[in-house]
């Protein structure tokens, strides 16, 4: 699948999640949902790659000298990244879903 499919899969996912959620938190973390669907996209590509080559290079003729593929070392990074942002996003719809129910609980 081509990478700006998978990216506009992603972050229409993202907004999808995201509609629930006040106008003002949603423009705030627009950026973040868009780093989210490219880091995504970004790390779909990486693993097809690698599928070919793997994230270890191994010497033929000694297989003790080992090498990290510069594809590997760049998708690790990616998802470290990745998972900061996917875990702030999911701080702002807990919050949200904290603040609704508090609302509720006015009724009680």
């Amino acid at each position: 699948m081509p990478k700006r499919v998978i990216y506009q899969k992603e972050l229409a996912k993202l907004n999808e999640i995201f509609s629930e959620v006040e106008d003002s938190k949603r423009k705030l973390v627009e950026g973040l949902i868009e780093d989210a669907a490219f880091l995504k996209a970004e790390n779909h590509i990486l693993r097809e790659s690698m599928a070919d080559t793997g994230m270890v290079k191994i010497h033929p003729d000694d297989p003790v000298k080992q090498r990290t593929v510069e594809s590997a070392k760049q998708y690790l990074k990616n998802i470290n990244s990745y998972s900061v942002v996917i875990k702030t996003l999911n701080g702002v719809l807990n919050k949200n879903i904290i603040e609704d129910d508090d609302d509720l609980s006015e009724f009680e």
